[in-house]
């Protein structure tokens, strides 16, 4: 009689094919305009991948910032070794911009990249994920500046302090090989925390309401503009739906690309949906059985509009702007 150990899995009971790992991190949103759709959480191998990727640009980016206020310092013929004199003090100001540089490269390289429309720095833009509003319940939300800022305040705690720890010691003459040790698990303490819970969050996502998702690179579809029902006439009803520059006004780019996903993956709950919130926006009725015609018209003619208008150099981004 074989003995079961309580934390042996089944292999039928949980198959670790590449589909069924990608399940187990596939979650359901429903966004601010009502729309259910699906995200797939990031592996935490993508992550850390984005990080490395991140951290050597940022290092990168000061070793360059060095050598160009050193040329600077040299053309101007500065003596980094004058210490009263003139020279001497332009020295001290190109060092406080060194540090401010450091300082600089250090904490807003995350914050302006993740604040921008892709959510993403260019690490994360190479390993194909971004930051998310986590969902709250099953609701979702939009990215705040709020969310970036907490989880990148974070950030300083779980990786830059076991540096400080070790640069402290040394200055001070402490004991380098504790401060390394300690340095070690502190580092370890929140590296490890994203083994230790479903959603694949670190201290400052869980602190910050967010999470990073999939948001892999696509080829340029054939745009939804083929059907009749594209051309504002519907199949079922022949009714032709043509919207005025007010009724298209109300939405965006982003809740056009919400629609044309809604649109590709075709399913009934979720086109009803959202036939019924953008009626209630403009004061339609399109009718029960016609949602598919009208959300497809609705799309062409949007995306015309905003295609025109981004020629012109005016860009809607969403429905705040």
């Amino acid at each position: 009689m074989a003995i079961r150990l309580p934390f042996r899995r089944d292999a039928k009971s949980a198959p670790r094919t590449p589909q069924a790992l990608q399940d187990r991190r596939r979650r359901m949103v429903v966004t601010p305009e009502g729309v259910a759709l699906p995200f797939v959480l990031a592996s935490r191998g993508a992550r850390a991948a984005a990080l490395f990727l991140d951290l050597a640009m940022i290092v990168g980016a000061i070793i360059g910032a060095t050598l160009l206020i050193a040329y600077v310092a040299n053309a101007v013929g500065i003596n980094f070794n004058d210490d009263d004199s003139p020279a001497g003090r332009a020295v001290q100001a190109l060092v406080v911009v060194w540090i401010i540089a450091l300082f600089l490269f250090r904490n807003a390289w995350f914050l302006f990249f993740e604040l921008g429309p892709r959510g993403a720095t260019p690490g994360k833009r190479i390993t194909g994920i971004r930051v998310a509003a986590r969902a709250r319940g099953k609701d979702g939300a939009r990215l705040t500046t709020e969310a970036v800022i907490a989880r990148n305040l974070v950030r300083d705690i779980e990786l830059f302090m076991p540096a400080i720890f070790i640069v402290v010691a040394s200055v001070e003459g402490g004991d380098t090989e504790m401060a390394a040790w300690a340095g070690l698990v502190w580092f370890l303490l929140f590296a490890l925390f994203p083994f230790f819970n479903r959603d694949r969050l670190r201290c400052g996502d869980l602190i910050a309401g967010t999470w990073v998702v999939e948001a892999p690179k696509r080829k340029l579809e054939q745009a939804l503009s083929v059907g009749e029902g594209a051309r504002g006439l519907s199949q079922a009803t022949g009714v032709q739906y043509r919207f005025s520059d007010a009724d298209l006004a109300v939405y965006g780019e982003y809740e056009l690309q919400v629609l044309e996903r809604v649109l590709r993956e075709n399913r009934e709950e979720a086109l009803r949906d959202v036939a019924r919130t953008i009626c209630g926006k403009i004061g339609w009725n399109a009718g029960a059985g016609d949602e598919r015609a009208f959300l497809e018209a609705y799309y062409a003619q949007l995306r015309a509009r905003l295609e025109t208008g981004m020629r012109f150099g005016r860009r809607k981004a969403d429905k705040h702007t």
